[in-house]
């Protein structure tokens, strides 16, 4: 029914729009929230307003399945008479209202669809009916709630204003279940809108009048573009998306602790990130708001006051990638033939067999003999039968193969294809999986991966920190990225100052002696050590010396009750000068690909050796006779915060792979050696404690087959929070973990041997700037030491903290690049750093976190001279 056109000469209204999600509206305070909104935006702006609402958590799910087992008359009778009673529940137990007065006519025709004769044959009028209802009843209850505070709030059918309409080649379940509406706007539209009720309503997202009279459903998350559709129509002031996080993030939160807020957005990256796979808003309300100029914006319910995301047309162009999207149960189609090169018109004969199954596809790859396409299914009813008609059809022309399930991972942002050749460690995370198809839009906004479907879960959080490492992903554009998921959910504790910020006085004493030069502070080594000696469950702990073999660290750390961990001759006889009355029993060998003296070495020092592979026992069996010796497994899978120091796995040169035990262990009998450890590393700067978890499980139950191990080393790889505003490593949970895992294996001792978590943190690199230049408008601090001194960054693409701490209270400046003297363009020490514009000649920069794998790998490249080093202990 159209409702009364109001008298000629009315105004339209400036309408703001709000929708609130499931979880918005299934507990009274939220609707408490939604009526201090409403009024709000009425008070402070003067606009009308018009809530837009799904059903309450759950609901759909539950119609859902009354839909899908609609040919069980009981079960179809039971589901519905359950919503009857949640909803009674409901309205009477959390809005304290009578549910007699409120929902009797509601809940008679949700109860009555069980008994309408279209249920035995599942009609799709039917199912639209069925799915419908859970925003009529959650609109209903949210009017007489609000009324009952006091509120002046009609109830709007959305019906009445959003009229379906058949998109060409649309299939009758498209039509019904997933409708698309006009929504080109009219004044006399608008003023009719306007005399049909009081200044403050609520409206039923997910639901639309369909071309027969009755009802049709916009497809899942459709309230989102109901919003947006009545926006449009009313040319509003703007379109708020509210939901249970504070907007767009630059990649699932959940997923991604790190994520960023995306502040602003346009509207063509909004449209790509939300089609390709992020949740927060359904890719089809964007296009609405677009066409007709709204903006949009997002936001927190529980957070009203939070800033969350603007999508708008005057959203500023920063190029690079703005977010890292998944979506799965993607599927493949591959298509091919010979007969395809250089035929005319193939293409469309192929897709005129996709047009007549109804299926829209994604993307699309080809060669001379191949095309591949994917089918995504929220975009498609992708079953088995619609598979196998789809093929049979295809058949008659190619050959075909249906690659499923798959995922598809996307980088979006403006400039893709001038951000290529940045992208090097991305390509090589890639190249770890299956990847089945590569696209790049012709828009230049998105690059897509398709790979099986059973992804890392860790791998969404290396890619994102990797486009960060690389300066991809701009994340110093204040304009567009905000705080991070991680502060946002559970902002950081208050932590202390960092030690040389404490003493800036004396650190910038130790850099007037010269630079470039490392400050290693031993107070924080010590509390470090402290910290690890408190978890209860490690029986023995080592320091990797390749960490920092600095003698006064050693010192320090052996005082505290560690053993160590070396890895070659030399630092073995390194380590004995320092400590000369060192027991052999705390320092364990663990070379690789050393050869025979060394290992002669180290077992004529008495220390523990490992090896780790068969060619030692093979080749010297001798050397072994009567010797106890440790293993080194490779569980078969790495982790670490980048590829090069992933120590496990197929392509790393570390350990013995598991199924080759059984043959090592026989070769040990042979030697007349006992293997008394299990030892394994697997990688560094790892952050989830369930991976000690898992690889003392697999260690142990390898043990459990040898029968003579006593101890089993599960490595380092403690994860270090380089970045001031990371989440520091949890060695509440590490321990946990370990302990659970102790107690199922008593009868082993648990070593382990972190590195730079103990030493990190205590050590800062001194330079001095030599120039400060201006180059085509990208500006360059040098310093003294580069790659020679640190040569971390280079490496492995490392961020460390960079500050002039002369001028640590001088205001940031500009993005800019920290650049070294080495004649090599890789001698960059940091991107996209806003140190002071002041910066000049002579201040003292410090890079923090460098007390690992810093003065042990500085070198003499170009033939300078090598950092010094100082400890302060004080």
């Amino acid at each position: 029914m159209t409702p009364a056109a109001p008298a000629a000469g009315a105004v339209a209204p400036d309408w703001i729009i709000l929708k609130f999600g499931g979880t918005s509206v299934s507990r009274r305070h939220r609707w408490d929230t939604i009526g201090a909104l409403m009024k709000r935006r009425a008070s402070e702006e003067g606009a009308k307003v018009l809530v837009v609402v799904s059903a309450v958590s759950g609901v759909t799910n539950e119609l859902q399945a009354v839909c899908d087992g609609h040919a069980d008359a009981d079960g179809t009778r039971m589901r519905l008479q359950a919503l009857v009673e949640r909803h009674r529940d409901f309205c009477r137990d959390e809005l304290g209202l009578d549910p007699d007065a409120v929902l009797a006519e509601r809940l008679a025709a949700l109860a009555a669809l069980a008994i309408d004769p279209r249920r035995a044959t599942g009609e799709l009028a039917w199912q639209a009916d069925v799915l419908g209802q859970g925003e009529l009843l959650s609109s209903t209850l949210g009017v007489a709630y609000l009324r009952g505070q006091g509120l002046d709030v009609g109830w709007t059918d959305s019906r009445d204003w959003l009229s379906a309409r058949a998109l060409p080649n649309q299939n009758d379940w498209a039509r019904r279940l997933s409708a698309s509406c006009d929504f080109e706007s009219d004044a006399a539209l608008r003023a009719r809108f306007d005399a049909a009720g009081p200044a403050l309503r609520i409206a039923q997202g997910f639901i639309a009048r369909a071309e027969d009279g009755g009802t049709a459903i916009l497809g899942r998350g459709g309230s989102d573009t109901s919003a947006a559709y009545l926006g449009a129509l009313l040319k509003a002031r703007r379109v708020e998306i509210w939901t249970d996080v504070p907007g767009m993030f630059s990649a699932n939160p959940r997923q991604v602790p790190d994520a960023r807020l995306l502040s602003r957005l346009d509207y063509a990256e909004a449209q790509e990130i939300a089609t390709t796979g992020a949740k927060v808003l359904h890719p089809r309300c964007i296009h609405p708001c677009r066409e007709a100029r709204v903006p949009l914006w997002i936001r927190d319910t529980s957070r009203p006051d939070m800033p969350g995301t603007v999508i708008d047309a005057s959203a500023a162009t920063v190029p690079g990638v703005k977010a890292i999207s998944s979506r799965r149960g993607i599927v493949l189609v591959s298509m091919e033939t010979i007969g395809m090169w250089q035929q005319v018109g193939f293409l469309s004969e192929v897709f005129e067999r996709f047009k007549a199954h109804g299926l829209s596809v994604d993307l699309i790859g080809s060669s001379e003999a191949n095309v591949t396409v994917s089918l995504d299914p929220s975009d498609n009813l992708v079953n088995t039968n619609v598979l196998d008609a789809l093929c049979a059809d295809l058949s008659q022309v190619c050959r075909v193969k249906v690659i499923a399930p798959c995922a598809a991972v996307t980088l979006v942002g403006r400039g893709m294809r001038s951000l290529l050749h940045k992208l090097s460690d991305v390509w090589a995370e890639f190249g770890r999986e299956r990847v089945h198809l590569i696209s790049q839009s012709s828009n230049d906004l998105n690059l897509t991966f398709v790979l099986d479907e059973d992804l890392d879960e860790d791998m969404l959080p290396r890619l994102h920190a990797l486009l960060a490492q690389c300066g991809a992903m701009p994340m110093t554009e204040t304009a567009v990225f905000g705080p991070s998921w991680r502060s946002l959910d559970k902002p950081a504790a208050s932590r202390p100052a960092p030690w040389w910020q404490r003493l800036r006085a004396r650190v910038l004493d130790v850099a007037a002696a010269g630079t470039p030069r490392y400050a290693y502070h031993l107070p924080t080594v010590r509390h470090r050590a402290r910290e690890l000696m408190d978890v209860a469950a490690v029986d023995r702990r080592l320091f990797a010396l390749k960490a920092n073999p600095h003698p006064d660290i050693l010192r320090t750390l052996e005082a505290e009750g560690f053993g160590f961990e070396c890895v070659s001759q030399g630092e073995l006889d390194h380590l004995f000068a320092v400590l000369p009355a060192l027991a052999p029993d705390r320092v364990l060998f663990t070379p690789s690909f050393a050869p025979r003296r060394e290992f002669e070495a180290a077992l004529a020092r008495g220390v523990h050796v490992t090896l780790d592979s068969l060619v030692p026992l093979q080749q010297w069996p001798a050397l072994f006779k009567g010797r106890d010796i440790v293993l080194r497994v490779d569980p078969g899978f790495g982790q670490g915060h980048h590829e090069k120091v992933r120590t496990g796995g197929k392509d790393a040169k570390f350990g013995l792979a598991a199924e080759a035990v059984g043959a090592f262990c026989a070769a040990a009998r042979a030697a007349g050696a006992r293997i008394t450890g299990l030892h394994a590393h697997i990688g560094s700067g790892i952050h989830d404690a369930r991976h000690w978890h898992t690889v003392y499980a697999s260690l142990a139950a390898i043990a459990e087959g040898i029968g003579t191990v006593s101890f089993i080393d599960v490595g380092g790889g403690l994860g270090v929070a380089y970045d001031p505003d990371a989440e520091p490593f949890d060695l509440v949970a590490y321990g946990k973990a370990l302990a659970e895992l102790k107690s199922a294996y008593p009868h082993y001792a648990l070593w382990v041997e972190p590195g730079r978590y103990l030493v990190a943190e205590a050590g800062v690199l001194l330079l001095s700037v030599t120039q400060v230049v201006d180059k085509q408008g990208q500006r360059r601090i040098g310093a003294d030491g580069g790659m020679n001194a640190l040569m971390r960054p280079a490496l492995y693409g490392a961020w460390h903290e960079i500050v002039n701490l002369t001028r640590l209270d001088d205001p940031p400046g500009p993005p800019c690049e920290v650049v070294g003297p080495v004649c090599e363009s890789s001698d960059v020490l940091g991107k996209q750093r806003r140190l002071p514009e002041s910066s000049a000649e002579g201040d003292v920069l410090l890079v923090g976190h460098a007390g690992a794998y810093g003065a042990v790998m500085a070198n003499r490249y170009n033939l300078r001279a090598l950092p010094q080093e100082e400890v302060i202990d004080d």
